[in-house]
């Protein structure tokens, strides 16, 4: 049995990432994707732009962007799929995270469990 890949990117998110690699002239550059305490549901996507993977990242590559998970963010991101929304009033990356089982009522901050080992895709 394979598992199911760490994290898919929608159309929109790997246009938006694109733009800002091109902005940041670093061939090598992503988005780097964590988790942080916080909020009232428990957790909080952290994304910051980076240069380069850092030790222990999990590199997920598509249509030429690269995304770098935090090791502890892994297995709570496992399975998701990463949007980029933009409407009249804000815009920015979205999941649909299938370890989400709660989320605070303004949207900033979710809960989560995380999944199983096993279903890590195999390389």
């Amino acid at each position: 049995m394979t598992g199911m890949p760490i994290l898919k990117l929608t159309e929109a998110a790997v246009n938006r990432i694109r733009r800002l690699q091109e902005k940041s002239g670093k061939p090598d550059a992503g988005l780097r994707i964590s988790l942080k305490a916080g909020g009232c549901a428990g957790y909080e996507y952290d994304m910051q732009w980076a240069e380069a993977a850092n030790p222990g990242d999990e590199v997920v590559e598509q249509d030429g962007v690269k995304v770098y998970v935090d090791p502890g963010a892994l297995l709570y991101l496992l399975g998701s799929t990463m949007d980029y929304k933009e409407d009249k009033l804000k815009s920015g990356f979205v999941f649909d995270n299938p370890n989400q089982i709660g989320a605070c009522g303004c949207g900033e901050s979710v809960q989560l469990k995380p999944a199983d080992p096993g279903m890590l895709e195999k390389s």
